[in-house]
């Protein structure tokens, strides 16, 4: 099940090995403003919701800055962890935004709040950006055209991860997979 997945600090190292992928690959872009080189510049992050034993390197977020002088420009490379500036982990919002919609088991606000730390107020903020802002974003519309028809922009995000859930052969793989759809480009 899905909450227990985001109790696994393995998920998170996983994660932190596909963001490491990614910002290499962004660091041989070079600078987006000037092309010069891009120097690691990480700085740590306290991300919410995730279990107590995740690994320290894990709580870095990855960042770029120029090395050309004049320029120092600071780049960001995508992320499958962190989602913009929010404090919670990217998959935690995803899945509790699915938790939300989806109601299983008798999965209510209040218990969300109890299982993973997160208060009416911050669910109303996600689920308005979700239902408000996310759908009509220059970013969803680019990837709009990748997944099936099937995913409503009135649904999301819980109908893309159970997309990505249903089209993968383990819950992880699916979670991942819909991350990693997700991170910028």
């Amino acid at each position: 099940m899905l909450p227990e997945l985001l109790q696994k600090a393995s998920l998170f190292s996983l994660l932190l090995r596909i963001d490491m992928d990614l910002a290499r690959q962004h660091q041989q872009a070079g600078c987006p403003y000037c092309g010069g080189p891009l120097n690691k510049a990480n700085y740590p992050r306290k991300p919410r919701g995730g279990p107590d034993d995740i690994p320290e390197d894990c709580l870095m977020r990855l960042s770029l800055c120029c090395g050309r002088e004049g320029c120092r420009g600071r780049s960001l490379p995508p992320s499958t962890r962190f989602m913009g500036r929010r404090v919670y982990w990217g998959c935690v919002i995803l899945v509790v935004m699915t938790l939300r919609q989806d109601r299983p088991d008798g999965m209510s606000a209040s218990k969300l709040e109890r299982l993973f730390g997160v208060n009416r107020k911050t669910l109303m903020r996600w689920a308005s950006y979700f239902r408000d802002v996310f759908p009509s974003s220059a970013r969803w519309q680019r990837l709009r055209g990748r997944v099936s028809p099937s995913v409503r922009d009135s649904e999301l995000p819980g109908a893309l991860v159970r997309f990505f859930l249903l089209n993968s052969e383990s819950q992880e793989r699916g979670l991942i997979a819909c991350l990693r759809f997700l991170a910028p480009t």
